[in-house]
């Protein structure tokens, strides 16, 4: 006889699901049942975190922030008045007159309307009118003194013709420019009303640290006054826009718009002007680059008093000192300035500053790299006297010369150009194994040109190429492999490891430090 399983609840079952359907049943009438009311009776209230904000300084800055709106006259020509007729017209006057193609130029503009003739009988009758002004940029900036001052960057206000400030209630003001500095990317404006304005000084960005809270404010995408936040990132960065780059690196989002708009601390006092960000996207990544103060301070200060910036000058080409050139050099340490060419009639050139030497010291401080000597050659007056020590032919030295002033438009060097291209193939064609080079001896006598390079090779690896030219090695002028090796063979007797090729191509001369295997 089978069994069947019992399909009768059991009677602690019963008492089990009716004690839960008679509390479910309290909790839908009357709420929740009293002995866990208490866990609920109260909205969640977290208490704030001694978290400081931003607002106070906001509040206290945001009214010395402007926008800047910079406009430029754009001169009428045929291509600016609707006639379309250079680029569309060709055999729309084989069209009949009712053809839609036709019909929508003769009404917007084209071969049927001929406003383009109308604009030259007019400059035929009246001579050239003037162009009309129209919005070309806008940007930041942010007032430094009560009397209207204001400073932004160079290329929201470059070849602009009209400009103007918008304050942030929204009142909008005309404004001068008094000039500005393509190398440190900094203008000023000044606007000119009868009100004291309020304004923001200078931090001393030299105490700045990385990690320090830092507050931009300014007028992304034309939006007016907006305020982020962020850290400084990092310090003396190179973005390669200039010789004197020293930028702050800050993750405060910086976009279109918010150029020449301050960075401040908590203090409110500027640490830096927004000029650059790093953006595949063209938007903020969270890396933006801010001039610091300790440079603006300077350029804006010779820009209210004369109008333009005067630097000082040692007029010598330089390049970084490598851990290579510095082994080819005999150097302890891969810092200074390389000097790959006195510009002649300079202050360097007539202090006797050759190819070749190390720029180490100035006026006794050591010099890190080029833009450090950069930056501190063009801090110094022009006129004055200045020390300079070289490192030269293994041993210290020191010259002293007048800093001479920088020229406001220094040419681009652009070197002689031989032919190398045709010396290949001559004869004459030698081969430095060791170096995996080929070399022939130049058609103008000085120096050799490379003809071949081992791609494997040291000199394939550091760059060098087919038509370039072998100008000196060790400072040596050479003009052929015997030559080279000669050189060589005596770096090796020193215990060099190393030997320091000058090279000279289209783009101009360098250094490259080639490795020499020990006999």
């Amino acid at each position: 006889m089978s069994t069947k399983k019992s399909l009768r609840p059991s009677l602690k079952t019963i008492l089990k699901t009716s004690t839960v359907a008679g509390a479910a049943a309290v909790m839908l009438t009357t709420g929740i049942p009293a002995q866990i009311s208490h866990s609920f009776a109260q909205a969640v209230k977290v208490q704030a975190p001694n978290v400081a904000s931003f607002a106070d300084v906001v509040e206290a800055v945001s009214p010395a922030v402007v926008s800047v709106r910079v406009q430029s006259r754009v001169q009428v020509s045929n291509e600016q008045t609707g006639n379309f007729s250079f680029d569309f017209g060709r055999g729309l006057e084989d069209l009949p007159d009712d053809h839609p193609l036709k019909r929508f130029f003769r009404e917007f503009g084209g071969p049927g309307q001929r406003e383009g003739d109308r604009a030259d009988r007019w400059r035929e009758r009246h001579g050239p009118r003037e162009g009309r002004l129209r919005p070309r940029a806008q940007g930041s900036g942010f007032f430094i003194s009560q009397d209207g001052y204001v400073v932004t960057n160079n290329h929201v206000v470059s070849d602009g013709s009209s400009f103007s400030v918008i304050l942030n209630d929204g009142t909008e003001l005309d404004a001068k420019l008094v000039g500005k500095d393509q190398r440190t990317d900094l203008a000023v404006l000044k606007v000119d009303a009868k009100r004291k304005f309020a304004y923001v000084s200078f931090a001393d960005d030299t105490k700045v640290r990385v990690g320090d809270w830092v507050v931009a404010v300014g007028n992304p995408f034309g939006l007016g006054g907006t305020v982020t936040a962020g850290i400084v990132s990092a310090r003396g960065r190179d973005i390669g826009s200039g010789p004197y780059d020293d930028y702050l690196q800050v993750d405060a989002a910086v976009n279109r718009g918010n150029s020449g708009g301050p960075t401040f601390d908590l203090a409110g006092e500027v640490v830096g002007i927004n000029t650059a960000i790093f953006s595949p996207s063209g938007g903020n990544v969270g890396i933006a680059f801010a001039i610091p103060a300790s440079v603006a301070r300077n350029v804006v200060e010779d820009l209210i008093k004369d109008g333009t910036v005067s630097r000082g000058w040692l007029g010598v080409q330089i390049q970084p000192v490598t851990k290579d050139i510095a082994d080819s050099l005999g150097l302890a340490e891969a810092q200074g300035a390389l000097v790959v060419e006195p510009q002649p009639g300079s202050p360097g050139e007539k202090a006797g500053i050759k190819q070749g030497d190390v720029v180490t010291a100035l006026n006794g401080e050591p010099v890190k790299d080029p833009r450090d000597l950069a930056r501190r050659v063009a801090a110094i007056n022009p006129g004055s006297s200045a020390e300079v020590t070289l490192w030269r032919d293994g041993k210290s030295e020191s010259v002293k010369l007048e800093i001479g002033t920088l020229p406001d438009d220094t040419a681009d060097r652009t070197p002689d150009s031989d032919d190398e291209q045709s010396n290949r193939g001559q004869t004459g064609e030698e081969t430095l194994s060791d170096l995996g080079l080929a070399v022939i001896p130049s058609d103008d006598g000085q120096g050799v040109t490379i003809t071949s390079v081992d791609p494997e090779s040291d000199a394939g690896d550091r760059g060098l190429k087919e038509g370039e030219k072998i100008v000196s090695v060790n400072n040596q002028d050479v003009k052929s492999a015997d030559e080279i090796l000669k050189v060589i063979e005596t770096a090796r007797k020193d215990g060099r490891s190393k030997a320091l090729f000058q090279i000279e191509a289209a783009e101009g001369s360098r250094f490259v430090a080639l490795p020499i295997e020990q006999g």
